[in-house]
Formats: C-alpha cells, sequence, structure tokens
C-alpha cells in the first residue's frame, strides 16, 4: 500500500509539473512580449515628453479639462508623438530640400574623425534593418553546407552581380545564399551557389527562420505547427 501511495503522489507530482511546464511554455511568450512592449513604450515616452512644451503635455491637459486634482497617467502618448515626428522627419528627407540638407550634414560629419565612425556604423545598421525591396531576401532554399551531402537552410539574397560573377567559373546564374547559424539566424555565411545547386522552398521566410531559431524543433505545418507536413500534402 505504501508502495502505490507514493507511486500514486509521484503520478500527481509529475501531472502538476508536467501542466506548469506547459503553462510556462503558453504564458513566458506572452507575458515578455507585452513586458518589453510596455518597457519601451515607457522608454519612449521618458526620452520624448520632456521635449514637449509644459502646456501640452497629457497632465496638463487633463488637469485643465478635468479639474486640478486629476492625476492618470497615459503611456504611449511620447510615442504617438515620436512616430509623428519621424513621419514628417521622413517625408522632408525625401524632397529635394531634405536631401540637400542630408547630404550637406553627411559631408561635415565625414570631417570629423570618431564622429564618422559612429553615424557610418550606426547608419549601416539602420539601413539593413530597416531597409525594403530590393535588400530583402526573396526565397528559403537548401544549399550543400558546408560540403556536399549536407544539407543546411539559406535564404537567397539575389544573383551575384559584377565581378564576382564574372571570375565564379560556372556556366548559368550563380545566386547569393546567406545561410544562418542556430539559434541565432543573425550571424552565418555568405555564399555564393550555382542557381542549379539551389533548390527552393516553399515554406516561407518566417518559417525557415523560425525552423533555424529553434534548431529544428518548429516545423512549418499550417495544420498542425507541431507535426511536420504529411508526405504529398500540399
Amino acid at each position: 500500500m505504501p508502495d502505490e501511495h507514493n507511486a500514486r503522489k509521484r503520478g500527481i507530482l509529475a501531472g502538476l509539473r508536467s501542466s506548469f511546464l506547459t503553462g510556462l511554455i503558453v504564458v513566458l511568450p506572452v507575458g515578455l512580449t507585452i513586458y518589453l512592449i510596455w518597457t519601451v513604450v515607457g522608454w519612449i515616452d521618458g526620452w520624448v515628453l520632456p521635449l514637449v512644451p509644459q502646456a501640452w503635455q497629457p497632465d496638463t491637459l487633463l488637469k485643465d479639462y478635468f479639474g486640478p486634482e486629476t492625476h492618470f497617467s497615459i503611456r504611449g502618448v511620447g510615442v504617438v508623438v515620436f512616430l509623428i515626428f519621424t513621419i514628417l522627419i521622413g517625408w522632408v528627407a525625401k524632397g529635394l530640400i531634405g536631401r540637400s540638407i542630408i547630404r550637406t550634414a553627411e559631408r561635415m560629419v565625414d570631417r570629423m574623425p570618431v564622429v564618422r565612425s559612429i553615424y557610418n556604423g550606426l547608419k549601416q545598421i539602420a539601413e539593413t534593418v530597416f531597409a525594403q525591396s530590393e535588400t530583402n531576401f526573396d526565397k528559403a532554399c537548401l544549399v550543400q553546407f558546408p560540403r556536399p551531402g549536407i544539407w543546411a537552410i539559406g535564404f537567397v539574397s539575389t544573383k551575384a552581380r559584377g565581378e564576382i560573377a564574372q571570375r565564379i567559373p560556372v556556366e548559368g546564374d550563380v545566386l547569393t545564399v546567406f545561410v544562418a547559424t542556430t539559434p541565432n539566424p543573425t550571424s552565418g555565411f555568405l555564399v555564393y551557389v550555382p542557381a542549379r545547386d539551389v533548390i527552393l522552398l516553399d515554406m516561407s521566410l518566417e518559417d525557415a527562420a523560425k525552423m533555424i531559431i529553434s534548431a529544428g524543433l518548429v516545423y512549418p505545418n499550417p495544420r498542425d505547427p507541431s507535426q511536420p507536413p504529411a508526405v504529398g500534402a500540399p
């Protein structure tokens, strides 16, 4: 009887442990996402709101409208101000006058040794992260890497151009492929692969990135994400 009681107790504890771990898997991503968003919004508010005139501060406007005893902290106003300001700056920068101002400012920055390095580095990072159309990856693919017979997931960026395309002794097109590392897909290897040796995948770039980040544990399947797609399934 004691052995049966202990076994039942261990079974209950195992069930609770399993439920707790399952709950963590559900709660942690949601909780961390909300926390990060809340923290970033608060950080932007703390940075932007001091630049807003006191008469336009949310607390001042609420007190003017509802009375001097009103106190209610509104988080996110700084984000709205920041978005509007950034959109206006982008709109001006696209115009002829804006481009001229930017070129003049960049020429001045190029004459400052330390500032030049910091500015150019941050500019390259911003252009890489927020670039559109041409600089986005095109398709997910499979390539033999790091040697024939071993396959890796890669991202096709563009066709090889210029001197590289001319000097690679291959007939036909050569594709530029970024082979990401696991679990950090922001690092990896840039390889040039003959187009005939690249197998394009139907999965989206997001699904391919999920596979890399999860070390293959998350497999793309629109019907059941926890299972691989059935053979021959669309």
